[in-house]
Parts: C-alpha cells; structure tokens; sequence
C-alpha cells in the first residue's frame, strides 16, 4: 500500500493526505495525538477552548500546539469551538472541509472533570460534563459524518474510560458520560461500516490534568500520555477495527469487550423472583459466555432458547 493513500509503507502508519480534526488537542493526550499525526503525514485541526480541567476559563493552547506542529515542517491550523455548541462545531468542521476538501480521521477527546459524590453533586456539573464529553462527541460526529459517508471514508475515536465501563467513587457524570460514548460507538459502527467509517473507542489511563493530583511521582511517570498514542492513531488508521474499545496505559494495550453469560432457561411455569434467586449463581456463571454483534443477535439467541426449548 503508498504511503500516499495514508497506509502502512516503509516508514509504518501514515497519514499523508488525510485531514483530521482532534479535540481537546491543547494539552495531554490530545495535544500527542494531535503532534504524532501530524508527524505521520496529517493535517490536523487542533481544537481547545483552552479552558481548566474543569471547563472554566480560556487560554491559547490550541495556537501553541499549532506553533509546535508547524515548527516541525506539519500543517495545522487552530480552532477554538465549543463541541458543545452545534453551530460553532458546523463552522469548524465547514473551515477544515473548505481548507483541505476532505476529513478522514476525527479523535474525540475532549472533557473536563467536576467530580463529587453523587449525593453532593449539582445536577449542574453533571449535565456540564455529560455535554461535554457526550453531547460533544456526538455534535462532532454528526457534523462530519455526511463527509465520511460521501468520501465512503472515515476513522471516529471516541474516548471511553474505566470509570465509565467498570466505575470510580465520585465520578457519575464523568461515568455516565463515558459509558454512554461505547454505546454510541456501538450504534455508529453498525451505521458506518458500510461506507468505510470505522468507529472506535480508546479507553486511557495517563497521567494529564485530570489525574496529576491523585497519583504520586512514579506512577506518573509510568502513565506518561503518550504511551497511548500508539493505541489511538492505530484505531484511526487504514487499517484500523471497528468497534473495538482499547485499553491503553502504562505500556499495557488491552482489547475490552462486552459479554454475556450463557445464561438459564425458565421454563414458564417458573418464571418466579424465587426461581431467579435460586438459579442466580448459574445465571451469573461466566463459564459460558458469548460476546454479541449487535442487540438483535442477542434478541435471535433467546428466541431460539425458546423455541428449542418448545421443541
């Protein structure tokens, strides 16, 4: 495959020729992502509102990282959208198709963080982050996606977390937010798939603004952001999967995957709370698991239990 068409070739993945449009690129993982793909052959839309981890306030991050790619000999331009804002994300994405005619890759990273325990939280830090992190992939996304499917072309990431698929103590809006990104993966894969859109998630743990005060000096060090950025540039490359979630941290890459057990079969005449708890360590058993395709494949699987069953 030419290093041209954006492939693997002699130098390992490459962009050259892509346009990508990366969130929350000021600082962190974004700011990696945005470098190494510019590195790779990209042009990158650098978007930050360049606000605190908490959403509040603004700086010029996005035009520092623009300075830092173009000092290196890449293209990139700066933008300063609120993904959370339709019109502002439509006037980005309208620059970066009208700049450079195409947008294959989109990384959506950007977030903030109020956490609290859900009995103290506002409800208003917890529809600020949903926004963010939810609502605003989902608004970028849905702008670029007419040019995906016309183009028969397109890499998404979206960025889950472990707080979200597995849970952390204070962190429900941030959770919520981030399991609802692997549901919208799910969907869009299935949407995508058939006009060449991959759609993938990455699930980090690194040591960025939203961790620098939770984890002492060693573990820092070995959650350094870009040792995720391996994970993420593949997911958003030609070669890419789709629907896959990926682990990244500490030199660890990890798939995740959502199962189910095999599950038990109550006859009709026993289909009783009672029955269920006498049967729950069955029901539970991970023994027998099955990972599934899409919510219908789950749907034929219990139907034809049925029918089985009825002979």
């Amino acid at each position: 495959m030419s290093i041209q068409s954006g492939g693997i070739g002699p130098d390992g993945i490459r962009f050259d020729g892509r346009v990508a449009i990366v969130t929350g690129a000021g600082n962190g993982l974004g700011r990696g992502y945005a470098l190494e793909l510019a590195a790779r052959g990209a042009k990158v839309v650098v978007n930050d509102l360049g606000g605190g981890r908490d959403g509040r306030g603004a700086s010029d991050a996005a035009e520092t990282v623009v300075a830092e790619i173009r000092g290196r000999g890449g293209e990139a331009v700066a933008d300063g959208a609120n993904v959370t804002d339709p019109a502002q994300v439509a006037a980005m994405v309208e620059r970066a198709h009208g700049l450079w005619g195409c947008i294959d890759v989109l990384i959506n990273n950007a977030g903030i963080l109020r956490d609290k325990s859900f009995a103290k939280m506002e409800l208003e830090d917890f529809r600020s982050v949903v926004d963010v992190h939810l609502l605003g992939a989902a608004n970028v996304t849905h702008a670029v996606w007419p040019i995906m499917r016309a183009q028969n072309y397109g890499r998404v990431l979206m960025t889950t977390s472990t707080s979200g698929v597995y849970g952390n103590f204070g962190q429900s809006n941030y959770g919520a937010a981030k399991a609802g990104l692997v549901g919208l993966m799910n969907v869009l894969h299935l949407e995508g798939i058939r006009n060449g859109i991959h759609v993938n998630a990455v699930a980090p743990t690194a040591a960025t603004r939203m961790t620098s005060d939770i984890l002492d000096e060693t573990a820092l060090a070995r959650l350094n952001p870009d040792f995720v950025t391996p994970a993420a540039l593949f997911l958003v490359s030609e070669q890419a999967p789709s629907r896959t979630v990926m682990l990244a941290g500490a030199g660890t890459y990890a798939r995740l995957a959502i199962v189910e057990s095999d599950g038990v079969f109550l006859p009709e005449g026993e289909r009783t709370p009672e029955a269920v708890a006498a049967r729950f360590a069955e029901i539970a058993s991970l023994d027998r698991q099955h990972e599934i395709d899409a919510g219908l494949t789950h749907v034929d699987r219990i139907l034809k239990r049925a029918a089985d069953a009825a002979g």
